[in-house]
C-alpha cells in the first residue's frame, strides 16, 4: 500500500480522540522526541510543531503541547472503554502540576 495519498488532517488537543491517542501512544510509547517533530506553516501563516501518526487512509499531525504530552504519559486505554473512538471528547484536559509549562493558545 502506497502512503503518498493518504489524507492529511491536523489535529489540535481539543479535537484529539481516544482511536488517535491510543495510535500515538502505540507509536511513542516512551513519548516523543524533538527529531520526531514536524515543524509547518499553517494557513494564518502561523509555524505549527506537530508528531504524525497514519491510519490506512489518513496521515494525522498531532500539534504538540504539555496536554498532550501528559495524557500520552499517563494513558489507560480503561479510561476510554465507554467511548466511541472517534469522540473528541473523550479526551480530557489532564491536570498540569505546577510549573509545567502550559500552551499559550
Amino acid at each position: 500500500m502506497r502512503k503518498d495519498n493518504l489524507k492529511r488532517v491536523i489535529v489540535d488537543f481539543k479535537k484529539l480522540t481516544p482511536e488517535i491517542l491510543a495510535l500515538l501512544v502505540e507509536k511513542y510509547p516512551d513519548g516523543y522526541d524533538d527529531d520526531q517533530i514536524i515543524s509547518f506553516r499553517n494557513i494564518k501563516n502561523e509555524i505549527v510543531e506537530a508528531i504524525e501518526v497514519s491510519t490506512e487512509d489518513t496521515k494525522y499531525l498531532v500539534k504538540v503541547s504539555t496536554k498532550l504530552a501528559t495524557t500520552m504519559e499517563n494513558y489507560d486505554e480503561d479510561d476510554y472503554e465507554d467511548f466511541e473512538g472517534n469522540d473528541p471528547d473523550a479526551v480530557q484536559d489532564p491536570e498540569i502540576i505546577e510549573g509545567d509549562l502550559e500552551d499559550l493558545d
